[in-house]
């Protein structure tokens, strides 16, 4: 029995936080020994709101090291450049003709994105987000999406569109599959000041950060604004260090729950054990990342030979299209 196919990817933004393990990649990582995986570097997405490509190229090499010292394998999962497959932006066009703008501009994700970055002027490419999005899955024929659930209404617009064209161009032979969302267990991971881990607001924590780097960042997170001193009872349930602990130190969670809440464990003592905790996993991330930033060279063959490997399925997806509108 053959496995089912995941597509899943990330806009090259540089070096990776925790929100980005925690919200993807480690999920990623656990699935691609029961699927066949293809994931993605998202460069023609960063256009969609910003149009300077000066960091593209290093961004996306920062990216794929932390993929690879994360535990993603190459030869299990190919990872490529979304700018390398030309078949990504013929589909593009063609999957354009088939949805709506008005059907688009009822994204919610979009409308939450326009708020959030204060858009004024909506460019195409923002707003056809979703169908370039539809492409990436489909063009490799996507089974599921790994995603969290924010952006579950993407999924449903590729599953509009691949119903779109298999009912107009081979209804008797469909070609694409509607692909299922896979929510990610623990979707979104808040930064150290309790808003979302964003590289913009300076909340993070990277999976290059140094042991002392990790140690420093966690003395500034936020906690119970109520325990003040050691001694006073705390409330764990809304602390920042605590919703860390329960990621990154399971174990110790009950009895870190009683301690605060009886002033046994104070704040100071609290950030340290969760540093060490999250700076014994972040221990063997930091060696291979290392190997790598040594050898780009290798970094560079594992991206090319992805991109090899994307680019034969996107030529037959092109193909099996192309045959299928009769094209030529």
């Amino acid at each position: 029995m053959s496995k089912k196919r995941i597509l899943s990817g990330m806009r090259p933004t540089g070096k990776l936080h925790l929100g980005n393990y925690v919200g993807a990649l480690e999920n990623w990582i656990k699935l691609q020994d029961d699927y066949e995986s293809f994931h993605l570097i998202a460069d023609y997405h960063v256009l969609t709101t910003d149009l300077n490509t000066e960091e593209i190229y290093k961004n996306s090499i920062d990216m794929l090291i932390d993929w690879l010292s994360a535990g993603l394998d190459p030869i299990k999962a190919p990872m490529f450049r979304q700018s390398k497959i030309k078949e990504h932006t013929e589909l593009f066009l063609i999957f354009s003709m088939l949805i709506t703008k008005a059907r688009l501009e009822r994204n919610p994700t979009l409308k939450e994105q326009v708020r959030d970055l204060n858009i004024e002027n909506l460019v195409y490419g923002h707003l056809g987000y979703p169908v370039l999005q539809a492409v990436d899955i489909l063009l490799y024929k996507g089974e599921i999406v790994p995603v969290g659930e924010d952006q579950l209404p993407h999924i449903e617009i590729t599953r509009e569109i691949a119903r779109r064209f298999n009912a107009q161009y081979c209804p008797d032979d469909p070609i694409f599959p509607e692909p299922d969302g896979m929510i990610t267990e623990f979707a979104r991971l808040p930064g150290l000041d309790s808003k979302r881990m964003s590289k913009s607001l300076g909340n993070t924590i990277y999976l290059s950060d140094e042991p002392e780097v990790v140690q420093q960042k966690l003395r500034k997170a936020v906690t119970d604004p109520l325990k003040i001193r050691k001694n006073d009872p705390g409330r764990p349930e809304i602390c920042l260090v605590f919703t860390y602990h329960k990621k990154f130190n399971p174990e110790e969670v009950p009895q870190i729950d009683r301690d605060c809440r009886s002033g046994a464990l104070g704040c100071v003592e609290c950030k340290l054990k969760c540093s060490k905790k999250i700076n014994w996993m972040l221990k063997p991330i930091l060696e291979k990342r290392k190997y790598y930033e040594n050898n780009l060279s290798e970094v560079e063959d594992i991206l090319h030979h992805g991109e090899k490997r994307a680019r034969v399925v996107a030529e037959d997806t092109m193909n099996q299209v192309h045959q299928k509108m009769k094209l030529g």
